[in-house]
C-alpha cells in the first residue's frame, strides 16, 4: 500500500502528525512491511500553523498513484488561501483514482472543494460544521466518519483516533491494540 501524507503551508502539525505516527508504526513495527509513504506538497518547505518546519519528500508531483491520501485540516483562514487563490484544490484532484481519500479537521474542506465528498457523509471540527455542509450530503458529529472510500476526523485530537482506526482496518483489532498500547494511548472510539 502507498500512502501520500499531505502537507502544505498553515495546516496544524498534530493533524498531521497524528495520523501519521500510527500508520508509520504498521511498518516499523513489521505488522505491514510493504507499507510505503511519501510526504507530499506543492512546496520544498512548509511551516505550520505556528511556524514548525516540514521537508516532504515529494514536490508537486501527482498523486495518482497513491492508495490512500490523507489530508491534515489548519486554521479556517489558510485553508480557504488554499481554496480560494492557489492551485493546491486542482493538484488535490489528481488523487482521484485513489482508492481511499482521508482527511482530519478543515481538511475535510480541502476534500470538499476537490469534489470527494458528494453524497457523502463527513465531519470536521464543530466550529465549522456550517461550512463544511455545500460540500456533503451530511455533516456528522463523531470523530471519525467512514464512507467506505472517505474517511473524515473531527478536531486535532481525533487525528490520532484516525491512525489508529486505519489501523484496524488495514491490519485489525489486534494489531491496532499493540500499536495503541506501544503508543501509551487511551483511544476514545
Amino acid at each position: 500500500m502507498k500512502v501520500a501524507f499531505i502537507i502544505y503551508e498553515g495546516m496544524t502539525a498534530l493533524d498531521f502528525i497524528g495520523v501519521y505516527d500510527p500508520i508509520a508504526r504498521l511498518k516499523t513495527m513489521q505488522f505491514l512491511p510493504e507499507l510505503e509513504w511519501e510526504i507530499c506538497s506543492l512546496t520544498p518547505h512548509v511551516s505550520d500553523d505556528r511556524g514548525l518546519g516540514f521537508i516532504p519528500t515529494k514536490v508537486s508531483e501527482c498523486l495518482s498513484g497513491y492508495d490512500l491520501i490523507i489530508v491534515p485540516g489548519g486554521v479556517v483562514a489558510n485553508v480557504y488561501n488554499l481554496i480560494e487563490t492557489t492551485d493546491f484544490i486542482q493538484w488535490l484532484k489528481t488523487s482521484e483514482s485513489s482508492k481511499l481519500k482521508v482527511s482530519v479537521c478543515t481538511g475535510s474542506l480541502l476534500l470538499g472543494e476537490a469534489g470527494f465528498l458528494k453524497g457523502k457523509k463527513a465531519t470536521t471540527h464543530p466550529n465549522h460544521f456550517q461550512e463544511l455542509e455545500k460540500y456533503c450530503d451530511a455533516v456528522v458529529n463523531q470523530r471519525v466518519v467512514d464512507e467506505k472510500d472517505v474517511i473524515t476526523a473531527r478536531g486535532v485530537t481525533s487525528s490520532i483516533d484516525l491512525g489508529l482506526y486505519l489501523c484496524e482496518k488495514f491490519a485489525g483489532n489486534e494489531v491496532k491494540e499493540k500499536i495503541r498500547q506501544r503508543m501509551d494511548y487511551q483511544s476514545i472510539i
